[in-house]
């Protein structure tokens, strides 16, 4: 289960403290904004190292068919990003804002392609947490996008946090498959 979490929280429970902390966003009258936390049953270092690969965010991400990135693997780093059809959109430009792993941070911009979300940025931070007496995941991802001309800001939100929960899904069903398999170490890092 995913759950969304809007702005306007006050601190108190876990993921509305690392909202507060980590998912800061400047949010202009003609944007919509919000937080989706998944709670995955894995432990952080495995779910890092797939959340961490902005050069392959196919490997959890179901939209992405592929994706080039040229140069190291360092912010400011621009990937092109081929979108699966059933989406109104082929390809996708982003730039790494941030990529932190001391803390788990990692925030991408749309900076070209044929999306209709501009000026979409997001923050996606992963946090250890115990699940079941077993060591687990919260993720969290944020973002902050214009509302196209047309839609209004609920329709706009509705559409990104549909496809940021099947991406925070999918990533949780990629993690366990891999702890499944034994494959407790993290993916290999480039």
């Amino acid at each position: 289960m995913v759950t969304l979490l809007n702005y306007g929280i006050r601190a108190g429970k876990p993921e509305e403290n690392f909202i507060l902390r980590y998912h800061k966003h400047d949010v202009g009258e003609d944007q919509c904004t919000s937080s989706l936390v998944k709670h995955i049953k894995d432990p952080l270092p495995l779910v890092w190292s797939l959340v961490r690969r902005f050069d392959q965010p196919q490997i959890y991400k179901p939209f992405v068919s592929r994706c080039v990135i040229n140069g190291d693997m360092q912010i400011g780093t621009v990937r092109e990003v081929n979108v699966k059809s059933g989406l109104p959109a082929t390809v996708s430009k982003e730039r790494l804002e941030l990529l932190d792993d001391e803390e788990h941070i990692l925030s991408m911009r749309i900076v070209g392609g044929d999306l209709r979300l501009k000026n979409y940025s997001s923050i996606i931070t992963v946090h250890p947490e115990i699940i079941d007496g077993r060591p687990g995941t919260l993720a969290i991802e944020s973002f902050v996008v214009d509302v196209p001309e047309g839609n209004t800001k609920d329709e706009t939100c509705y559409f990104v946090e549909a496809l940021i929960k099947c991406n925070l899904v999918s990533l949780a069903d990629i993690s366990e498959d891999l702890a499944m398999q034994d494959q407790m170490e993290p993916i290999d890092r480039v």
